[in-house]
């Protein structure tokens, strides 16, 4: 199935911040799940696998579609769901996020569909997973539902090591607390987290965190409101691209088209950060965008814009 045109398209509606995605609709077990076209390399019919000894129990094993060597997922034994009994026409999807590859061994693809963030809501914690579940938003579209995976967490599950790794901070050196305010909107509970512990490991402890960019931009309107200057409420915004209701390419939009925020620094935060994000990204007024896991790298950052701030 080619997604080239399908990812293009998205290109254009994210460098635009409208707020809107294009997701691959596809199933496991006849439930329906999604994932964003932009963390999509390409879709293949599953193959063969080499089994890897005292791999994770959903790892199937790794294949060499080329001049790499890919690890396979097993979507359904992950999600505790009953495996496809006839799977000759099951299907891999071939992702690329984190600087990572991965391949999804899911049953069918359904199709290509573009929605908006508005659209995507929190799911219930119990839902796949439990609080820290691997559901980061419900959507509804052509009346059904579909359940967009939480990508990122279920490969740190798998891959604790392909994370962010708090410990890094301690190469930092010592420092000292640092009174400045970092609003983050991060939709992952797992990276919030960690994101969270890792700014309080290096000083920051005025932690504002919000769970989408909705959520952040509501705040920053009420810090404008309030009638103190904005610096009062906040220093800097950490926020990812992908997330439920308001995604960052669109809160980046917003606050850089905002004669009060504008001054405010932005850095997106995001597994997608690629060249292409980059030129989006510059577009909408972002400050700085860095890749996850790089959390020292973020702190780095941080450092410097709030200094210049």
């Amino acid at each position: 199935m080619a997604i080239q045109d399908s990812s293009n398209k998205t290109s254009i509606l994210l460098e635009s911040g409208t707020n809107e995605l294009e997701i691959i609709e596809f199933k496991v077990a006849e439930e329906i799940f999604g994932i964003n076209v932009a963390k999509v390399r390409e879709i293949m019919v599953a193959r063969d696998v080499k089994p890897m000894p005292n791999s994770h129990p959903v790892v199937e094993g790794v294949f060499k579609p080329r001049d790499e060597i890919i690890t396979v997922i097993n979507l359904a034994k992950y999600l505790n769901l009953a495996e496809c009994e006839n799977s000759d026409r099951d299907i891999f999807i071939v992702t690329h996020f984190n600087k990572l590859n991965f391949a999804f061994h899911i049953n069918t693809v359904i199709g290509i569909d573009r929605i908006s963030w508005t659209a995507i809501k929190k799911p219930d914690r119990v839902i796949y997973g439990g609080q820290d579940g691997a559901s980061t938003g419900i959507a509804e579209y052509q009346g059904h539902l579909i359940t967009i995976l939480d990508f990122e967490k279920i490969v740190a599950d798998i891959s604790p090591e392909s994370s962010i790794q708090v410990d890094s901070i301690e190469k930092l050196g010592e420092r000292n607390t640092i009174d400045k305010t970092i609003l983050i909107a991060e939709d992952s509970m797992l990276l919030s987290k960690l994101i969270i512990e890792s700014l309080h490991k290096a000083g920051y402890k005025n932690i504002v965190k919000t769970d989408n960019g909705q959520e952040a931009w509501d705040y920053l309107q009420k810090a404008k409101e309030s009638g103190d200057a904005i610096k009062e409420h906040v220093d800097c915004i950490v926020s990812d691209i992908e997330m439920p209701l308001m995604d960052g390419h669109r809160l980046t939009k917003l606050v850089k088209e905002d004669p009060v925020l504008k001054s405010i620094p932005i850095i997106l935060f995001s597994s997608l950060i690629s060249q292409e994000m980059r030129v989006k990204g510059k577009q909408l007024g972002a400050d700085e965008q860095i890749s996850k896991p790089e959390i020292g790298k973020l702190v780095l950052i941080i450092d410097n814009l709030t200094e210049n701030h």
